[in-house]
């Protein structure tokens, strides 16, 4: 994918946030993702360094797609290299993992592309089981897994993937998984550096984003100058 295409169709996915009715919509079998009205435990706090979710071999994998996604180049870090793949990790173990926010009682019917995917699956539950499902049909074509695969040939891997003609098997959708991928290494690597990823903040020196600052009242008498303003992370705002 080229940096342009990827900087310039940056979109919100859809959630499941309501049910379609749609006449003769196929339901999507799922059991209740919590008893309703029952106290929930607040998740736990996010451990410091290690991995909070992904194993190892799902970690490097996402760092993969990553770098396929972003190559690195004059301008910036690759997405591996700014991080997106431990920021991804630190979403998927706190309350975005655990689509906390998201309605998961059912029933689920698949809608249009338009409404998003209707599923009873998590964000952390799509990562575990389509890594392994990708992992599976590679092994069946390449006898490889992605990480063992060459470039040209991972990024064959994801445009099918995302021309949805790669079969995952029936517990992953394709094209639902390739669009939650890019969508979270993109949040990676434009994200603050507290965050986990954009390292050295390489996307906001790249597109020129300032970052965190305070004000600009220093700045205001500049126009028309070049300003060459070092970005400010949230990090050196708590230190």
């Amino acid at each position: 994918m080229k940096r342009r295409e990827f900087l310039t169709s940056i979109t919100a996915l859809g959630v499941a946030s309501t049910i379609p009715t749609l006449a003769q919509a196929d339901e999507v079998k799922g059991g209740q993702p919590w008893e309703p009205g029952k106290i929930q435990t607040p998740p736990a706090p996010p451990r410091k360094g290690g991995l909070q979710y992904l194993t190892q071999h799902e970690f490097d994998t996402v760092g993969a797609i990553a770098e396929r996604f972003i190559p690195a180049d004059e301008t910036s870090l690759s997405g591996k290299e700014a991080g997106c793949a431990i920021f991804i990790d630190r979403q998927l173990a706190g309350d975005y993992g655990n689509a906390v926010a998201i309605y998961r009682l059912g029933k689920f019917v698949k809608g249009t592309a338009e409404q998003g995917p209707q599923s009873p699956l998590t964000p952390a539950q799509r990562y575990r089981l389509g890594i392994a499902a990708l992992d599976k049909a590679l092994q069946q074509h390449y006898g490889k897994d992605f990480l063992s695969l060459r470039g040209d040939q991972q990024d064959q891997v994801l445009t099918a993937m995302e021309q949805n003609s790669l079969d995952l098997g029936e517990e992953v959708e394709t094209k639902v998984f390739f669009e939650l991928l890019l969508q979270n290494v993109r949040e990676g690597f434009l994200s603050d550096p507290i965050y986990g990823g954009n390292k050295d903040m390489t996307s906001w020196k790249m597109i020129g984003f300032p970052g965190a600052r305070y004000d600009f009242r220093d700045l205001l008498p500049k126009k028309g100058q070049k300003l060459n303003i070092i970005p400010t992370s949230l990090i050196d705002n708590t230190l």
